[in-house]
């Protein structure tokens, strides 16, 4: 005959008390063990993979396109700085903090409707008209990018401003005109984006013109 023992109620209970701490702790363990993997691969592993990537691949972007004249940086090819005198080309209009600061990165938040940007807008208008009468007035000259820091302006807005720097520069508009067209980027992969100068390269090979 086989005997087969019986637990009694309180004896049961305990043992199933004990399966669940035993749970317990598994569940406890699996989730440390995935938490310091997940840790090591993706918050350290893949970040460094791509790092290494870049640096191997694009070592000037990785850098943060830093732009170096006789060993000094002066800017990145990715920020627009501030230029307000006629000897240079003005990048757009920024509202980022008081104006092209890179700490507060942002736009001004007015909607089309709101009155003191349409007024902002048409007084940057006239103002510009008074320098070439009768021509359109570009309209990355007179509205902000959505950053505040768009390092790059179209080819017309460079060119609506060649008479300007030419004129303080004692060149030939056309001697402008000319450098404006040797820096004219072409759409990324000839799909992405539009057309553009970027204003602190420009700038630079318009000091090496004036030499």
């Amino acid at each position: 005959m086989h005997s087969t023992a019986v637990m009694n109620p309180a004896q049961k209970t305990q043992a199933e008390a004990s399966g669940d701490v035993s749970a317990g702790h598994s569940v406890w363990g699996t989730s440390i063990r995935f938490t310091i993997v997940t840790v090591l691969l993706l918050g350290l592993g893949y970040p460094f993979l791509l790092t290494g990537l870049a640096e191997l691949v694009f070592p000037h972007r990785a850098n943060g396109s830093l732009v170096v004249r006789n060993g000094r940086v002066i800017g990145s090819e990715l920020i627009a700085q501030s230029f307000t005198s006629d000897r240079y080309f003005h990048p757009r209009p920024s509202a980022a903090g008081n104006g092209y600061d890179a700490t507060s990165s942002g736009g001004s938040n007015l909607a089309q409707s709101n009155a003191k940007l349409a007024q902002r807008i048409q007084a940057d208008i006239d103002k510009l008209q008074q320098q070439n009468p009768g021509k359109s007035v570009p309209i990355d000259m007179v509205t902000t990018s959505g950053s505040g820091l768009d390092p790059d302006i179209t080819p017309d807005n460079a060119y609506y401003q060649a008479s300007r720097v030419a004129r303080a520069r004692g060149l030939s508009e056309n001697a402008v005109r000319v450098l404006i067209a040797r820096h004219i980027e072409d759409r990324t992969l000839g799909l992405l984006g539009e057309p553009r100068v970027n204003v602190l390269e420009l700038n630079l090979d318009l000091d090496n013109l004036s030499k």
